[in-house]
C-alpha cells in the first residue's frame, strides 16, 4: 500500500470520517495547485506526520476511500 499512488476520483466528504476528510480535502488542494490527482500515499503519511496507530488508521480510511470509488489506488513498479 506504501508504494501506490492514491487518485481522485470524486470530491464529496458525505458519511466520511475525520481521517477520510483529511485526505480527500489534501487531494482536492493538490488538484487546485498543481492540477494533478495523483499523490503517492507514501507522500500523503510523510505531510501528515502519521506515527504509530494513527498509521494503521491512515491505510484503513484510504481502503474506505477506494471502496467507496472516491479515490483510487494504483500500485506503482519498484524501480530497477
Amino acid at each position: 500500500m506504501l508504494s501506490s499512488i492514491a487518485t481522485l476520483i470524486r470530491h464529496t466528504t458525505w458519511k466520511c470520517g475525520k481521517i477520510e476528510r483529511r485526505v480527500v480535502d489534501y487531494l482536492q488542494r493538490r488538484y487546485q495547485r498543481c492540477g494533478s490527482t495523483q499523490t503517492p500515499v507514501k507522500e500523503m503519511m510523510n505531510d501528515f506526520e502519521l506515527s504509530g496507530k494513527q498509521k494503521s488508521e491512515f491505510l484503513e480510511a484510504i481502503r474506505r476511500l477506494e471502496k467507496r470509488n472516491i479515490i483510487k489506488i494504483s500500485w506503482m513498479a519498484p524501480p530497477n
